[in-house]
């Protein structure tokens, strides 16, 4: 069930949809009334002197048949289990995000509430990450959730998607806050990750049920992801990544910022290395984001080893001579395949074989280009 009165939250939802009320109007509104039922009950002229007349005269209208429809589906959703709807009023409203220059009006949650007041430290990235940067964003994850701390993300293909995954593995959990409606997954491709999220974390959502994905609410919804968290830790970013915006937020939230720097020549590592100018925090571990938060966690040290060192060697199989030979001439930046043969003077077949039995047991990753890279 709704944890709000069906009655209060029509207003707030009516005061949400009525045309020319943005969340900026609406504080507004609501700052100089108290709240929606009284706006609604109120003259016009008494209106018109918070906004416009033309949203007070929108304000008084009776209420249409489109947002009647909005509402019963709203009433249907909340009153499914796990569903919930939160408003800037409510006692669970999230107080992190009371916090921010704009928190949304209305929350739309599915899933445990109680984690959107839970130290949370927000993981972001590139949708298009290479298998480093999955790995290393599932590692980070699972490794702060068993230390007790929740993360964030975005429910995107990628980085995000890892983090939610590595997160369900710890007793932290994660929170998706997701740029489309409550009851619309997106990606298609992440259906398993949200009903896994929805039945061991929570999804969040400000906007209302049956909007679609519409690109300018996902730079939105970032504000979000960092406004719940203590610091935001970045991990694959192009220099005009996304995930950039997230960091921008986080500091003018007054959030810590981390990022896993990587090579000088990955196109993925230029967002880290331009934040890590700008004064983010470098981070090789997940202790260091503990440490750098002093947040004790409520277990052993050993559980939050640097991820290579806690699990990816130890499950990798056991690498031969030949294989050690080629994974110390690739090093540890990206290389063309090229330059291997020249280095290990061996034919293209020989080589490709190698490279390929190195990459099904996960020690290397074949990049665009006719590139390789190290993994771990």
């Amino acid at each position: 069930m709704s944890v709000i009165p069906h009655s209060d939250w029509v207003d707030w939802l009516r005061l949400e949809q009525t045309p020319g009320v943005g969340p900026e109007t609406a504080r507004q509104l609501l700052a100089a009334f108290g709240l929606p039922s009284r706006i609604f009950a109120a003259e016009f002229t008494a209106i018109s002197q918070v906004v416009s007349a033309k949203i007070a005269r929108a304000l008084l209208q009776p209420v249409s048949g489109q947002l009647q429809q909005q509402i019963e589906l709203t009433q249907a959703w909340s009153g499914q289990a796990g569903n919930q709807l939160l408003t800037l009023a409510d006692a669970h409203y999230p107080r992190a995000l009371l916090d921010i220059p704009d928190p949304p009006v209305l929350l739309y949650v599915k899933g445990r509430l109680a984690l959107l007041d839970a130290p949370t430290v927000a993981v972001v990235g590139s949708r298009n990450a290479t298998a480093q940067g999955i790995r290393n964003a599932e590692q980070f994850s699972e490794a702060l959730s068993k230390a007790g701390l929740t993360i964030s993300s975005g429910m995107a293909a990628g980085i995000d998607a890892a983090a939610h995954y590595g997160a369900l593995r710890g007793a932290g959990s994660t929170v998706a806050v997701i740029g489309t409606g409550a009851d619309i997954v997106y990606p298609a491709r992440n259906r398993t990750l949200a009903h896994l999220i929805a039945d061991g974390g929570c999804i969040v959502s400000e906007y209302p049920l049956g909007m679609p994905a519409i690109a300018s609410n996902f730079p939105r919804r970032n504000r979000l992801i960092s406004g719940l968290a203590k610091g935001v830790l970045v991990i694959e970013a192009a220099a005009q990544s996304g995930s950039l915006i997230t960091a921008r937020m986080a500091a003018e939230q007054g959030r810590d910022v981390f990022a896993i720097p990587g090579s000088i020549h990955s196109p993925l590592a230029k967002g880290c290395h331009q934040l890590i100018k700008q004064g983010a925090k470098l981070v090789d571990t997940a202790q260091d984001i503990l440490d750098e938060l002093r947040f004790l966690p409520p277990m052993s040290p050993a559980a939050i080893q640097p991820p290579d060192m806690a699990s990816s060697e130890a499950a990798s199989p056991a690498i031969t001579g030949a294989d050690q030979s080629l994974l110390d001439a690739i090093g540890y930046d990206p290389v063309h395949v090229d330059h291997l043969v020249e280095r290990l003077g061996i034919e293209v077949a020989g080589l490709s074989a190698l490279l390929l039995t190195l990459e099904l047991d996960g020690h290397i990753e074949q990049l665009p280009g006719a590139m390789v890279k190290r993994l771990g």
